[in-house]
This record gives C-alpha cells, structure tokens and sequence, in this order.
C-alpha cells in the first residue's frame, strides 16, 4: 500500500473526509438538477424545440458525451450514497453511549434523510429504465418527427411524443410526484448541510442560507412537478 492510497484511507474513515465527499457530490448533484430541471421545462415550447434539443443531447460529441455524462453522475450519486451512508453509520455508533433527547432527535432526522435518499435513488433507476432504457414500453416504435437539424431536413426520435405518453399514465405521474416531493425535502436539509460542511455557513448567514435552501427546493419541486401535472390536465393531447 503506498502513501497516497494509506492517506485517502486515512482520510476517507475520518468523518470530516466523509462529509466533504458529501458535500462535493451534493454540489455536482445541485447543479444537475437545476440544469436537468430547465431541459426539462423545454417540454412546454412543443415538440419541434424540445426534440432538437433531446437530438443535441443524445449526438454531442458523436453520441459519446451523453454517456460520458452518465458515468460521471453515476459515480456522483454512488459516491454521494455511500458516504451518507457511512457517515450516518459511524455518527450512530458513536451516539450509542449518549441516549439522550438531542441524539435520537438527531438520529431520526437521519434516518428520515437515508430513507427518503433510497426511495429517490429507487425513483431514478425507474426513471432510467422507463425513459433512457425505454424497458417495458414501446417508446422505440414511436413515428419519427420530421424537423431540421444543422440546416438539414430529417426524422429525429418523437422524445416529447414520449414524455406526453409517459406521464398520461396516472401511476407514472404519482410516482414520480412524490418522489420529488422526497427530493426536495432532502435538498431543504442537504443544500444547507453543504453551506456548512464547507466552511461557509455562520449564525449571521444562518438565516440567508436556510431561505436559499427552501427557495432552491421549492424551485426543484414546482419545476419538476408541473410537467406530469400538466400532462395529466391534458397537455399535448
């Protein structure tokens, strides 16, 4: 074992190094769903914006982009989960010896966190499997809509057809309602939490940074929500 493995082993059972792995994944994370988020919302400008933009998406780089993409926020939710989970397991352990009403306070708000964390990374394998994989639907055989790309007429996978089909299935919609619902109350604490962990949260930025917190979730929430709302309401019918 050399010095740079001992160190990041060293560093990595520490909680401090559990935590910093928390927070920097939780930032990349952040970031992605508000970028996620505004893709998304394409969805409402129609077909033609929202499928070059899908088009864009799934050719940048040769097709390879997206995939180099998806393994580095793979490697950024497995990262994030398995420190969560570490740290929630060594902050527990050392509570054993201090039962009092704080600690179990603090013991259930991070089980609330590990449990609503689980269902959500659930909720996001489904997704990958209902709209990336397309498993169990027949979202490949949707007609090819006719647009131009680079100047160039031609025929492009219908994603917006896709979506409009996806959410019209009201157990799809709930699903994926409440999960965000989940999502955001875990950004209230986790957006917060990486203030702190880095060094920038202090009794004067307390209260700022609890009120970013809440408007950056409710952001997400609202964002994220109103595209199988509106569907289910009759959007793109």
């Amino acid at each position: 074992m050399n010095a740079l493995t001992r160190c990041l082993e060293t560093y990595w059972s520490s909680s401090i190094g559990k935590k910093l792995v928390v927070a920097l994944t939780g930032i990349v994370l952040v970031l992605f769903l508000a970028g996620h988020l505004v893709g998304n919302l394409v969805v409402f400008m129609g077909p033609e914006p929202f499928n070059q933009y899908a088009y864009f998406l799934h050719h940048m780089l040769h097709g390879m982009g997206i995939w180099a993409f998806r393994i580095v926020m793979l490697v950024m939710v497995t990262a994030h989960i398995v420190a969560t989970i570490a740290l929630t397991r060594q902050n527990r352990a050392a509570r054993q010896a201090y039962e009092y009403k704080a600690t179990i306070q603090a013991s259930k708000s991070s089980r609330t966190m590990i449990l609503s964390g689980l269902t959500i990374l659930a909720f996001v394998i489904y997704h990958m499997l209902h709209f990336t994989a397309r498993v169990g639907n027949e979202y490949n055989s949707l007609a090819r809509y006719k647009t131009t790309i680079h100047g160039v007429e031609g025929e492009v996978h219908n994603a917006w057809q896709m979506v409009i089909d996806g959410f019209n299935w009201w157990p799809a919609s709930l699903f994926y309602v409440i999960a965000m619902t989940l999502l955001c109350s875990h950004l209230m604490h986790g957006v917060g939490s990486i203030f702190q962990t880095i060094g920038l949260r202090t009794k004067k930025s307390e209260g700022l940074i609890k009120q970013i917190s809440i408007g950056y979730a409710l952001f997400i929430w609202l964002g994220f929500i109103s595209i199988p709302l509106a569907i289910i309401l009759g959007f793109g019918r």
